[in-house]
């Protein structure tokens, strides 16, 4: 009643006390103090002591906070939770998802960063430094031999059979561009570095590339991705192109250890194209349609390096998600030119379906068909190398392949995945045996904390027309794969 009288008597007055913040309590203020004075002793600390403590805090900080509240974006949530899954948004390569934000949290060393001198100006600039360490372990009933050491084949990246692999040192130095705002233009960029076993896997001929074709070496280093990000956001709902080493846009896998479902690659994945140099454009016309258009110099050739695969290369691949946001579509072709014999001159039409039945199952399944032509069975002046192997006999050498996921949600920090798949290497231009394969793996996917990933998984393959595991004297492999990722 006195409120109410006050309100009669002199209005304004009412509303700019209403409007007034409310005095801290004395709990707040000494809260407030605490936490500057720590600030302060953090700033004064040496750097490897804050990224000590980072560590540490980080390690007790689960995975996945269900509390946590989501990141404002102008396109419907996430679909997924990562983590525990690699990706939360409908796969998509090539881009920044566009109508999200593009903030990361994080990381110990970042934090480290921030937590010192010039910390507000790394933040402001938005440009992050962080990375992880992946080891893997294998116990197989192949074996190497005399001749080589490579008992998993085509199983891979773990190609040599019962022992401990560093398989990844990676370290970004990045910027993401705001692509949830639609007033101005924003930019980002990224350079990454890769050191151990799976550079053999993303190297591009020409292009340090002598690691592995001159010298074989089962350690080595390489930068799978260098390029610059320019986000318009007046076209259609906004467009991102990409300039740069890039890794192929499709595909439910991906070289880098955490953007991928289990510890070992399908077949359907190890033997298709990866890295492309060039311009691409993703371009979001409509809540449902997004088209990326690129071009390029040619599939793991270097722009500069002599081989019949560096020619103009184009790439379209077309997404589509459902209204209801439970299905994804995401096919094209993500190679073609003339279809040469070269290193890696893969023409490649692929497709992924991803299917969302409730938010702890959701499946995903793949097909490509690849081909090229006037292949040959030996190295030639022309064609020194081949990414993959020279096929059997000479002529049209294609392969097809289908795969496919499921992932059962396990808890807030786990899921479970299974994988099945059918490939069919007709020529052996891929795994230089000419068969159809099969390949069937369970595993468990487990982030203990924010920065620990483990992943146990158990594998069995099979070659039906020649043996090809155990360097091709059995036809079926067993193997028992388990990773482990640190991030920093």
């Amino acid at each position: 009643m006195l409120a109410l009288c006050a309100l009669i008597a002199n209005p304004i007055a009412f509303a700019q006390d209403a409007t007034k913040p409310k005095a801290k309590t004395k709990a707040e203020i000494k809260e407030e103090k605490a936490k500057a004075e720590t600030a302060a002793k953090k700033m004064r600390e040496p750097f490897w002591k804050r990224f000590d403590e980072a560590m540490l805090e980080q390690l007790g900080t689960p995975a996945n906070d269900p509390a946590a509240t989501p990141v404002p974006r102008r396109i419907p949530p996430a679909p997924f939770d990562s983590p525990p899954f690699p990706n939360g948004d409908w796969q998509i390569g090539g881009s920044q998802i566009i109508g999200d934000p593009g903030e990361l949290a994080p990381y110990p060393l970042m934090q480290a960063i921030y937590d010192g001198p010039n910390g507000k100006v790394w933040k402001d600039s938005k440009v992050q430094i962080y990375g992880w360490l992946n080891f893997s372990g294998n116990i197989s009933t192949s074996h190497p031999s005399s001749t080589s050491q490579n008992g998993n084949f085509p199983l891979i990246y773990d190609l040599r059979p019962n022992r401990v692999e560093l398989n990844q040192f990676v370290v970004y130095l990045e910027r993401l561009p705001d692509e949830n705002q639609t007033d101005h233009v924003d930019w980002g960029f990224r350079i990454s570095t890769l050191y151990g076993l799976d550079y053999r896997f993303t190297t591009t001929y020409g292009f340090l590339s002598d690691q592995l074709l001159k010298h074989n070496s089962y350690t080595g280093f390489d930068m799978p991705m260098i390029y610059l990000d320019l986000y318009i956001p007046n076209l259609f709902q906004g467009m991102n192109i990409r300039i740069g080493r890039i890794i192929s846009e499709p595909d439910i896998e991906a070289q880098l250890a955490p953007n991928n479902l289990m510890a070992t690659h399908s077949l359907l994945y190890s033997f298709d194209d990866y890295c492309h140099e060039g311009i691409f454009t993703t371009t979001k016309l409509n809540d449902q349609w997004t088209i990326q258009i690129g071009i390029d110099g040619g599939t793991d050739v270097a722009l500069w390096q002599k081989d019949p695969g560096r020619q103009v290369t184009g790439d379209i691949m077309i997404q589509w998600t459902a209204p209801n946001q439970m299905d994804s579509i995401y096919a094209g072709a993500n190679s073609f030119n003339n279809g040469k014999f070269g290193y890696n001159n893969l023409q490649q039409y692929v497709a992924t379906w991803t299917h969302k039945f409730n938010d702890k199952i959701y499946s995903a399944t793949e097909a490509w068909y690849m081909y090229m032509n006037d292949a040959v069975d030996h190295p030639t002046k022309e064609v020194p190398f081949q990414n993959g192997s020279f096929p059997v006999r000479n002529g049209y050498a294609p392969e097809w392949a289908i795969v496919n996921y499921t992932m059962f949600r396990l808890s807030p920090g786990a899921f479970f995945t299974v994988r099945n798949e059918y490939f069919n290497d007709k020529v052996g231009n891929r795994t230089g045996f000419a068969t159809r394969y099969t390949e069937h793996a369970v595993g468990i996917t487990w982030w203990p904390d924010k920065l620990i990933t483990i992943r146990p998984e158990l594998r069995f393959d099979h070659s039906y027309d020649v043996p090809a595991y155990n360097n091709g004297t059995r036809k079926n492999q067993l193997a028992f794969v388990t990773d482990v990722i640190f991030h920093f």
